[in-house]
């Protein structure tokens, strides 16, 4: 294994999987972190882990472990893998988990740029836009967990982070590799170590990449990677190709709790489209008037592509929250979903879809395939996946995918598209 990675939720890892493996590595993502070596063939490995929204400490923890693990497998670099809207209140956990890998790695600089042009992420005079919107304005600021409020990712970072945090102004990326390596040298020697970078075009962040072939961590959304194989590939360190994908026949189903605008447009076009959709209400879910057995039952009875889906309007989702506390709420319907989607896959579903990080967390933990083959791409940042022999999985983050995400994913899925 050349290249470790370390996602901190189970949809960013396979966005960061689709990268690789569109730029030439053979890519395996963990969910969580193995007991076993890798498979000698595995060029990048990606450790699912679903520390995005848990305490700091325990991020840190679970993080470093899986440092252990990859450092076990021979990896010559490591990315830290976070969100391209950079998810994380003041208390982390981006900054502490960097600065702990940061520390155990002995890395005088770090990266952090969460750009990802092909979804609509760059970074700007260290700010970060979401389309032609500050993320404060994305709707993001109205995340259940991680409402992000500031679009200066400098000072995001800096309230959670013990170091100095310095930036790499995009006038400078475009100067080149040499530019980039001299910038980051100085910022780390005037105690800003830990540095975001701007990246508006994919051609920065490969630059960004080509820079740090020497560097020990670098962090960021998937994006970041887009310059990492090729510097193993320059070095002949890269055996090339990937198998090729097979759809899988059988039962279909969807499960979403991302409450994103992205998702909800997904959601209203699915419903629109006269799919069959049930709607989850979290009072029931606390109540137990709803159970996972009776959303299971209505999906396996349904033909074509049955959604069950939680996905609501922020208001309504905190209103919930105000009453009975957003962590109860969370916990709920994560275990709601997670439970849904064991006994769909029971019932004989062999193709299932998930919208949102937290979800898709709980459905990966749930099911526990632990590896999954990263096939080729649904939406950018949506790769298919394999979880064994009988079943393809599609782990969307909330903000990614067109209106017609879902059945789009079934058909790659099938292996119809």
């Amino acid at each position: 294994m050349l290249l470790g990675c370390i996602g901190d939720d189970f949809t960013g890892s396979s966005d960061l999987g689709n990268t690789l493996v569109k730029a030439g590595m053979r890519t395996v993502q963990y969910c969580g972190i193995p007991e076993v070596p890798a498979d000698p063939a595995v060029e990048a490995g990606v450790v699912a882990l679903k520390t995005r929204s848990v305490p700091a400490a325990e991020a840190v923890r679970q993080s470093l472990a899986a440092l252990d693990w990859l450092r076990a497998q021979g990896c010559r670099q490591f990315l830290f893998k976070y969100c391209s809207t950079f998810d994380s209140t003041p208390q982390g956990n981006i900054g502490p988990v960097a600065e702990a890998l940061a520390e155990a790695l002995g890395a005088d600089a770090v990266i952090f740029c969460p750009a990802f042009p092909a979804a609509g992420r760059t970074v700007w005079q260290g700010h970060l836009f979401v389309g032609d919107r500050l993320l404060s304005e994305s709707g993001m600021e109205a995340h259940p967990l991680t409402p992000m409020t500031d679009p200066d990712l400098r000072r995001c970072l800096a309230a959670q982070a013990r170091c100095g945090v310095g930036h790499l102004p995009a006038a400078t990326v475009w100067q080149g590799v040499p530019a980039i390596r001299a910038r980051l040298a100085a910022e780390a020697g005037a105690g800003r170590p830990l540095v975001i970078a701007d990246a508006i075009r994919d051609a920065d962040l490969v630059a960004l990449g080509q820079a740090a072939a020497d560097m020990p961590l670098i962090t960021g959304g998937s994006g970041i990677a887009l310059g990492l194989p090729g510097n193993f590939a320059r070095a002949g360190l890269l055996a090339g190709g990937a198998a090729p994908w097979q759809g899988q026949p059988g039962r279909a189903a969807a499960l979403s709790g991302s409450c994103s605008r992205a998702t909800r447009g997904q959601v209203a076009r699915h419903v629109a489209s006269g799919a069959p959709a049930q709607e989850i209400d979290p009072e029931a879910v606390l109540s137990g008037a709803a159970t996972p057995r009776a959303a299971a039952d209505w999906a396996l009875a349904q033909e074509g592509l049955p959604l069950v889906y939680s996905s609501a309007d922020p208001q309504a989702v905190r209103a919930v929250q105000d009453r009975h506390g957003g962590a109860r709420v969370a916990a709920a319907l994560e275990a709601f979903m997670a439970e849904t989607a064991r006994l769909l896959v029971a019932g004989g579903v062999s193709r299932l879809i998930t919208a949102g990080g937290e979800t898709s967390g709980a459905v990966v933990e749930a099911l526990a395939p632990g590896a999954l083959e990263i096939g080729p791409e649904i939406a950018p940042g949506v790769p298919a996946m394999r979880a064994g022999a009988g079943l393809v999985l599609a782990l969307k983050s909330g903000n990614f995918g067109a209106e017609d995400f879902f059945a789009a994913a079934d058909s790659v899925l099938a292996g119809r598209a």
